[in-house]
């Protein structure tokens, strides 16, 4: 179709979205949490959504919830065998009927779903994997970084791209994705309840909000704390979140002598969940690697600066360094730029007052609108 010369695409109307996790799996998190918001858009604009996903305790093979279609196989890794086979052999066509264009949500281990069905691809990059894949060992960390850097590249040649942030978008372009293929589309602000502003916490409060894995490095906050109380005497850590290497992060503050300065809250409804970033001084990110950094721009709402590592890929869009929040360098300067930030109340409260201001210019509609798009271009 054409309108006064220009192309004009049909809407792709049955998408089915391919992510490792759903919103509720135990180990899900910002990705999960990104992709929910999104398909919720395209839901509402007359879509008909089909998310397949691994299998866990407790979850329904087949489900819908809120108008959209959760098909749960497989496990952490055979999950992408069952999804390769659906498609190829059109088990997943005869499950949801019509199927216009699948949406790939890359987290490290790609899908390949372009291998497997001639259905329209598109491919979600929160960020590339390159230094996270040590956590599996030399072994597996070799084949998963070749699958991701090479073998997702080629087989998704001249699909479409979105990435969730700039550097994202870089990374990509470095491992041979063309630059005129990609698009960008940003964290929104989920939903956030009424909840009870207050005031701060009196004592010093720094606040994590974060999966308990390996690589988003809540263990470096922790040592720094012994160094932090000299100088905060009534120091508290809030930590917000769950994972399979709690029971690590618990050991290492009993061992520093920490359990009466830090609580482990696990997994809150939203409503704590803001009213705790609300409380807190500062707000913590101290992963490794982000592809944005959602939990930033949750703390900004609340008025509470993030600190995280320049070198983190998107943290370093997401947070405006020395604008509405801070940027450390490594380890050594995070517990610096902590210290900096909980003696000074006229630099924490205008951080935050800003973090506020730039919350507001991130929304899920418009990054909806950027994936329906590449959904319905893409080859």
């Amino acid at each position: 179709m054409r309108i006064r010369g220009r192309h004009v695409h049909a809407a792709r109307n049955s998408v089915v979205v391919l992510n490792w996790r759903d919103p509720w799996h135990p180990e899900g998190g910002g990705s999960e949490l990104y992709v929910h918001q999104v398909i919720r858009e395209m839901r509402d604009s007359g879509r008909q959504l089909t998310w397949v996903t691994a299998a866990y305790p407790g979850a329904a093979r087949d489900e819908v919830v809120d108008g959209v279609r959760f098909i749960r196989r497989g496990g952490h890794i055979t999950v992408y065998l069952w999804v390769a086979w659906m498609l190829a052999t059109g088990g997943l066509r005869r499950r949801v009927g019509a199927l216009d264009a699948v949406l790939e949500v890359q987290n490290g281990m790609p899908f390949l779903a372009s291998w497997w069905t001639r259905t329209p691809v598109a491919v979600l990059v929160h960020h590339v994997h390159r230094e996270q894949w040590s956590v599996v060992g030399p072994a597996l960390s070799r084949v998963g970084w070749f699958l991701e850097s090479r073998v997702a590249v080629t087989a998704h040649r001249g699909a479409r791209y979105v990435a969730v942030s700039d550097v994202t978008r870089r990374e990509l372009v470095e491992l041979g994705v063309r630059p005129a293929d990609i698009t960008l589309a940003y964290n929104g602000l989920p939903p956030v309840p009424d909840y009870d502003h207050g005031k701060r916490s009196d004592d010093p409060t720094i606040v994590v909000l974060s999966r308990l894995v390996p690589h988003k490095q809540i263990d470096h906050v922790i040592a720094a704390m012994p160094a932090l109380a000299e100088e905060f005497p009534t120091l508290r850590l809030r930590v917000l979140g769950e994972g399979w290497w709690g029971d690590e992060l618990r050991a290492q503050s009993t061992a520093l002598g920490l359990d009466d300065r830090i609580d482990f809250l696990g997994r809150v409804e939203e409503r704590t969940k803001f009213e705790e970033l609300a409380r807190a001084w500062v707000h913590v990110l101290p992963s490794v690697k982000e592809g944005w950094g959602l939990s930033i721009v949750e703390a900004g709402h609340a008025g509470t600066p993030s600190i995280a590592y320049a070198a983190a890929g998107g943290v370093a869009e997401a947070i405006l360094d020395g604008v509405t929040g801070v940027l450390a360098h490594d380890r050594a300067d995070l517990t610096v730029q902590l210290s900096r930030l909980l003696r000074d109340s006229l630099l924490r409260e205008d951080l935050g007052n800003k973090a506020f201001i730039r919350s507001g210019e991130f929304t899920w509609e418009a990054g909806a609108e950027v994936i329906m798009t590449a959904l319905d271009t893409t080859r």
